[in-house]
């Protein structure tokens, strides 16, 4: 019995400094001025995503007759001799259509790309790389090659292929192309966080805390999710941070190779158009209509760039070189 408590014990305080740490890491990450910029800007666009409906001054599949080819209102003469019209700020592209409703409804679409592929991703790659380093011997084996299988498939192009041969079924009809492309995006990209995953399993599963939770009778599944997917959790938050402007830039990729979603007539739709849309339309008319290109690149650029300066800021934060330097 007093073997048992000491056990409880140690379990305790090996635990405590990793709750330290952590908020020592926030406290860095907080103090990380690219960082905070990154995650301030990211907020922004989240917020546009969310509110899009309330925050657009047209519906951004509306055709205004006679608009067409307007130009921002910083340009005083558009290629075409068109002259700037205030209530469009961004102009028009060539239907006649809010370049600046549209890249409203656009955020909301490539915040949704990059949050949910990831959310998947990241339950697929975290359930398989624990397994499988846990458990080691032949279930180790046999997941470590399918993940080599699958990471062996170049991402692109299943990408290319997935949304070309299911575009025309329910499956890629099912908000309006978005569902086949998260699926499309979380299949093949979910082996790099099993990787980290395994390899964090197995430098944790043989410390003395978790011998301890063993020692007091932890089943194989708590010892996993309470005690080493936590002290697990860094490397994957920074990979975390780095995987959703990947998928943004893929969904970017796709929409202007025209394999993204597909085009939107319901104006009650939540998803109505893309950035990437918005890029396959601006390329076709570039010459007349260059910033119906460069706003949503811009978009995606700062979005990108965004998370990178967080991504940078965690792995900076959650650096064991750098504990105890400040």
């Amino acid at each position: 019995m007093a073997d048992k408590n000491n056990s409880i014990s140690d379990l305790n305080t090996m635990e405590k400094p990793q709750r330290d740490l952590l908020v020592d890491a926030f406290y860095r990450l907080s103090r990380n001025k690219a960082a905070m910029t990154g995650a301030i800007v990211i907020m922004l666009f989240i917020f546009i995503a969310i509110f899009a409906k309330q925050l657009v001054p047209y519906n951004p599949i509306e055709i205004h007759s006679g608009k067409g080819f307007l130009p921002p209102v910083w340009v005083d003469e558009g290629p075409n001799g068109a002259k700037p019209d205030p209530s469009f700020i961004f102009g028009t592209d060539t239907l006649g259509r809010d370049v600046l409703s549209r890249t409203i409804y656009g955020a909301r679409v490539s915040i949704v790309v990059g949050f949910l592929p990831t959310i998947i991703i990241l339950v697929i790659g975290i359930i398989t790389g624990l397994i499988s380093g846990y458990a080691g011997g032949w279930i180790d084996n046999i997941l470590m090659r399918i993940t080599d299988v699958v990471f062996a498939f170049p991402d692109l192009l299943f990408f290319i292929i997935a949304m070309i041969t299911l575009r025309d079924t329910w499956i890629g009809r099912l908000f309006n192309g978005l569902f086949l492309l998260f699926c499309a995006l979380a299949v093949v990209n979910w082996v790099g966080v099993a990787r980290v995953v395994r390899g964090q399993v197995l430098s944790i599963k043989e410390k003395e805390f978790v011998e301890a939770a063993r020692c007091v009778g932890a089943r194989d599944a708590r010892i996993m999710v309470k005690h080493i997917l936590p002290n697990a959790l860094g490397p994957v938050i920074i990979l975390t941070a780095f995987t959703i402007p990947m998928m943004i830039i893929t969904e970017a990729i796709l929409g202007y190779l025209g394999l993204g979603m597909r085009p939107s007539t319901n104006p009650n739709d939540i998803f109505l158009t893309s950035w990437g849309s918005m890029l396959l339309d601006g390329q076709s008319a570039i010459n007349a209509q260059p910033w119906v290109l460069l706003i949503p690149a811009i978009c995606v650029a700062l979005v990108v760039l965004a998370f990178t300066f967080l991504g940078d800021g965690f792995r900076d934060a959650l650096d064991p070189k750098l504990q105890g330097t400040e």
